[in-house]
């Protein structure tokens, strides 16, 4: 679909307006068919996905309610596979590109990358995508904190035809399905992806149809149009000016030193630059994160504020660029790993949004738990079967001027995704839940108190593996204008005799039968200063066991506690 199909003619709001929802309507039904056909809870109940479709040009048309942080990684994605196989006028219909190269992809090798061309009438006219986490690759282990390269993380296919006019090449799929530790959800998870990206090319075929090709152009362009215009309306009343923000991650996977990063946001007039200059060099350790995910950082913290809750298209991202050096933590090479990339995508929007704290005085949230809490487990059946899942766990959200922060959730970057419901892996898995529950004291105290984490226990009931790889337990979540700050994020295992032993990231820890995997989720940062908070609400928290009596003593002493 080329821009210039709107030159010199103007299409209807009422009819751009329903090619819009048509398109994330199509994209939802890519995820809908997706959830109903994968094998793996990763995908169906933690939603670890993203769907998407773009116009020939790839630019965003459409993209599912699936994980955010693959708004900047789908595109490139789409990009770099098919130019890998040969450019545009390679492709024919029922052709199925597939990849799982780290740096191709944007993200560690287990989100692999599924694409087809669209075609109507013969005309290539765009792209379905979709990215979805396998359970496993055939990398060093199950999930890994501790690679040194990215040969270490997974098979690597560089942008292939997987099918080639409707035919499956038997000898690539059954190389791919070989590097499996899980060949049948390998298998099951990628045939879902498949007819994914299938129902998007129809819906898009039929959006055409109905509205007509010209019209459909020309609504698209407008649709593009409204979106930058509204995100160049709100950076328009942010002061121009150069705002910087500092953080740290734990450490890279290899040792115990923290890795400090800045990270600038350049406002000049209805532009904005988010500039990634001031990270460190690459790593040795997997926390690298790779070009395209760093330039959905910056779309994730920019339609965070400025979104105004529509669904993203091309056309929001034209106000935004980003600033990079090839050869760092934001814009590593190869064959430095990336695996655990997540982890400083997901602290850098907090980042973003704490640089753009003071020329946005509370219009921005403080600081969130800042991380997935993630894990993978894997460990054999009575049978003898291998098995292997994975859990985010939801932290404590920011606080702002006009809120307390929002009940635990997981963050911004991945906020569509969810954690799996304790009856889905008590039902699969040798776990039991023993508890799940908010995390009384876990906010930062201010006028607005940060939203809580959780605390969340799973005994096991056989012995197992354990990767785990938490970020930010040693950089509590900031509060803002005198807010406190929220309760960092933990975890570590109580074995048999009580004994309770915590852990930074780990990669295939033992877990023993009757051990209790005890996690410990981070909560928001305050706003406003404490004494400001109206004593009703202290009360509350109290009697809702959110704040203890004896915190609330010492944070809010100008509140009378004493009575019934």
């Amino acid at each position: 679909m080329s821009s210039s199909a709107s030159a010199g003619t103007v299409t209807d709001p009422i009819t751009t307006e329903v090619v819009r929802n048509g398109l994330v309507t199509a994209a939802e039904q890519m995820k809908v068919v997706l959830c109903r056909a994968a094998y793996s809870p990763v995908i169906y109940e933690m939603y670890d996905f993203a769907c998407a479709l773009f116009d020939r040009e790839v630019r965003v048309l459409g993209q599912g309610r699936g994980m955010p942080l693959f708004l900047g990684t789908l595109g490139p994605s789409v990009t770099a596979i098919v130019e890998a196989v040969g450019g545009e006028e390679s492709l024919r219909p029922g052709d199925v590109l597939f990849s799982t190269y780290g740096y191709e992809i944007g993200s560690h090798q287990q989100d692999a990358a599924v694409v087809l061309p669209g075609f109507h009438e013969g005309e290539l006219v765009g792209y379905a995508a979709v990215k979805a986490h396998h359970l496993d690759v055939g990398a060093k282990a199950p999930y890994c904190t501790d690679t040194i390269d990215i040969y270490q993380e997974g098979v690597i296919f560089p942008g292939v035809k997987l099918w080639r006019k409707g035919v499956r090449q038997e000898d690539l799929y059954r190389t791919l399905v070989a590097n499996s530790r899980l060949p049948q959800a390998l298998e099951g998870d990628l045939n879902a992806e498949v007819a994914a990206a299938k129902r998007g090319l129809d819906e898009l075929n039929a959006l055409i149809d109905r509205h007509g090709r010209a019209v459909f152009d020309r609504s698209v362009e407008a649709m593009y149009d409204h979106g930058e215009a509204l995100i160049r309306s709100y950076l328009a009343d942010v002061p121009d000016g150069r705002y910087v923000a500092s953080c740290a991650l734990d450490d890279n996977g290899l040792d115990r030193e923290l890795v400090p990063f800045e990270i600038a946001v350049e406002i000049d007039g209805s532009d904005m630059v988010v500039d990634f200059t001031g990270a460190p060099a690459q790593q040795a350790g997997p926390i690298n994160c790779p070009y395209p995910t760093t330039l959905s950082v910056a779309r994730c913290a920019l339609m965070a504020l400025a979104g105004g809750a529509e669904d993203a298209n091309e056309g929001h991202f034209r106000p935004l660029s980003i600033r990079t050096t090839p050869g760092t933590l934001f814009h590593p090479e190869p064959p430095a790993p990336i695996f655990i990339f997540g982890g400083a995508a997901v602290v850098a929007v907090d980042v973003i949004h704490r640089a753009l704290a003071d020329a946005l005085p509370g219009k921005v949230p403080a600081g969130s738990g800042g991380d997935i809490c993630s894990f993978m487990m894997w460990g054999e059946d009575e049978s003898g079967e291998l098995w292997i899942t994975g859990c985010d766990h939801t932290v404590g959200q920011g606080a702002w001027d006009a809120s307390d922060g929002g009940a635990p959730l997981i963050v911004i970057a991945t906020s569509g995704e969810r954690n799996i419901p304790a009856e889905a892996l008590e039902s699969r898995f040798p776990f039991l839940v023993e508890k799940l529950e908010l995390a009384i004291d876990s906010g930062g105290a201010g006028e607005r108190r940060g939203g809580l984490g959780i605390d969340q226990h799973y005994r096991a009931l056989r012995d197992f593996s354990l990767t785990s790889a938490f970020e930010r337990s040693r950089t509590p979540p900031w509060g803002l204008g005198g807010g406190g700050e929220g309760r960092p994020n933990s975890w570590g295992v109580r074995d048999a005799n009580g004994v309770f032993v915590p852990h930074p990231k780990v990669t295939g820890l033992g877990i023993s039968a009757g051990s209790v995997v005890e996690v410990r989720t981070g909560g928001g940062g305050g706003f406003g200063d404490p004494r400001l908070r109206e004593p009703e609400k202290v009360l509350a928290d109290v009697r809702d066991g959110y704040v203890s009596a004896k915190a609330a003593i010492r944070i809010y002493p100008h509140v009378d506690l004493s009575g019934p």
